[in-house]
């Protein structure tokens, strides 16, 4: 009965050591959490709650700026800015995504390497430079883009970054432009779909469309939800090419909710004003992001899972 009581014993103060250890390789993700994250989002809240600049004065004002800010006519162009721009990149890219990924998963396309690696190197490539860059393709004077579709023959081409109706579409192109790294997620889930799966239909009889719609479909779901979640976060948070090529102009037209929250912390010092908004731009992705969560038991579909 001793023998028993030491072994359990020693297994006792084992697992004791092996939680400790854990624990210790947890601990710098757990501070980087609790001061950079959860201790950042909590100071941010109760500035939301106060009048101040950080600076000069800390004023306690409740839920004052809230209620200022569902009568701030920016904040609601910038709402509408952003939606509108999420709601064009968001589908189109991911039918843009899914497209090439089937197009070079295809054994039609020669130097398949070649044409992956062309089309995944924007997506690495580094924000600002990429803004500069469609700054020069979207100039309406001398830009390529206008250029190829003058030499088509389009006579009023449109000036892009420079109208209030074109802004937001040039940075969809910019943004469609990027596709590659959700394309590169596409194809590797096309390459993980079973191949028996495809013989079995060919041997019913099912075609292309067929196949496409009843396996290779179902069988990215989850790629496509994945896709789909990071799409509506990334879409909400759009920033640097409106800092960098419109400055939120013209007149407003690309004052997204992540410029019109800069502009109100650090050029306005409206720090408060600007937190507030912060949760509510939160809020918003958070409402979305469980929308397609909540969604996802209908129309996602896991290998191996029972559907109820």
């Amino acid at each position: 009965m001793a023998q028993e009581i030491a072994v359990k014993g020693r297994r006792l103060n084992l697992r004791q050591r092996e939680s400790l250890v854990g624990f210790l390789f947890c601990l710098p993700w757990l501070i980087h959490f609790t001061l950079l994250i959860a201790g950042a989002m909590i100071f941010s809240f109760v500035i939301s709650l106060s009048r101040t600049d950080l600076l000069t004065g800390w004023k306690f004002i409740g839920f004052q700026n809230y209620s200022n800010l569902f009568k701030d006519f920016l904040f609601w162009k910038s709402l509408r800015v952003t939606a509108y721009y999420t709601f064009l990149v968001v589908p189109l890219g991911i039918i843009l995504a899914l497209s090439i990924a089937l197009l070079l998963n295809s054994k039609v396309v020669a130097f398949l390497g070649f044409w992956r690696l062309i089309y995944y190197l924007p997506s690495v490539v580094s924000g600002v430079a990429v803004a500069i860059l469609w700054m020069w393709v979207l100039n309406p004077r001398f830009g390529l883009l206008n250029a190829t579709l003058i030499s088509l023959g389009v006579k009023n081409p449109p000036r892009w970054l420079y109208s209030e109706e074109w802004a937001i579409p040039g940075f969809v192109l910019m943004g469609l432009w990027g596709a590659g790294g959700a394309m590169l997620l596409y194809l590797a889930g096309l390459q993980s779909i079973p191949t028996h799966l495809y013989e079995a239909a060919e041997i019913d009889g099912a075609g292309s469309w067929a196949k496409f719609w009843r396996i290779t479909l179902p069988m990215l779901t989850p790629t496509i939800f994945f896709n789909l979640i990071m799409s509506i976060i990334g879409s909400f948070q759009v920033f640097t090419q409106v800092y960098v090529m419109t400055n939120g102009g013209p007149n407003n037209a690309t004052l997204t909710m992540v410029f019109y929250l800069y502009r109100l912390a650090f050029l306005e010092f409206k720090f408060g004003y600007a937190s507030a908004l912060a949760w509510v731009l939160f809020f918003i992705i958070l409402f979305f992001t469980m929308l397609v969560v909540r969604s996802s038991a209908a129309w996602v579909y896991y290998e191996g899972e029972l559907r109820k």
